[in-house]
């Protein structure tokens, strides 16, 4: 069956439609975890629309040697930080051990980096025994969200959910093993680009990110006050 074609406006209309999809949610009290910087508008209308706490969940894309651009892996932020890696890839560029963890301990680093630019001194949420949303403005590949979602669980969530509103269905069947549930609201046939499915996909602006935390975390305090 033809899917019928999908396409949002920018992040926030995406975001707006992604809520309907979680409002069974709502009651809950669900920690929506946004995928800096392109989930932050996103999650941010989830949030406000669930009426939600929101938070960051910090993902880096590690680099081969020689070939930055070509992922070997990626790592999640925590406690115990996850490393999820591309074995295909990692087989083509054979990466030495040495080297996965230096470049695992320079991603760190600048996890650490922008946790501070984008939150400052505030501490993350606590997530054990909550409902937990992840949400990112789509996937490609699925790497990313895959270290994201192990580094979450080992946070040890009463309930973990990833949410998207685009991405490759076979990409999806494969990280239903990783959450309690997963809704995504488009996966076309042939999956050309996240950004295909959007009028306006300009980056996420460091600026964007920071304003947009301050709102939510404003407008909730405003609401448990």
């Amino acid at each position: 069956m033809k899917l019928k074609p999908m396409l949002f406006h920018d992040r926030r209309d995406a975001g707006i439609h992604l809520a309907k999809a979680l409002a069974h949610l709502a009651p809950s009290h669900p920690l929506i975890v946004a995928l800096p910087r392109g989930g932050v508008p996103v999650a941010f209308e989830v949030a406000r629309a669930l009426e939600a706490d929101l938070d960051l969940l910090f993902v880096r894309k590690l680099g081969g040697p020689g070939y930055e651009e070509l992922g070997i892996g990626a790592v999640a932020d925590g406690a115990d930080p996850q490393l999820v890696l591309n074995e295909e890839v990692v087989r083509q560029l054979g990466p030495t051990p040495e080297y996965i963890r230096a470049e695992m301990r320079r991603q760190l680093a600048e996890i650490d980096r922008r946790r501070h630019v984008y939150l400052g001194d505030r501490v993350p949420i606590p997530v054990a025994g909550r409902t937990v949303i992840v949400v990112d403005d789509g996937i490609a590949t699925g790497g990313t969200i895959k270290a994201a979602l192990k580094g979450m669980s080992k946070a040890h969530p009463a309930r973990l959910i990833l949410a998207v509103p685009v991405a490759p269905a076979e990409v999806i069947a494969a990280l239903r093993e990783e959450c309690d549930e997963v809704i995504c609201l488009y996966e076309p046939y042939p999956f050309y680009a996240v950004g295909a499915h959007y009028v306006l996909f300009d980056q996420t602006s460091d600026e964007e990110v920071v304003r947009l935390l301050e709102t939510a975390y404003r407008e909730r305090s405003g609401q448990s006050a």
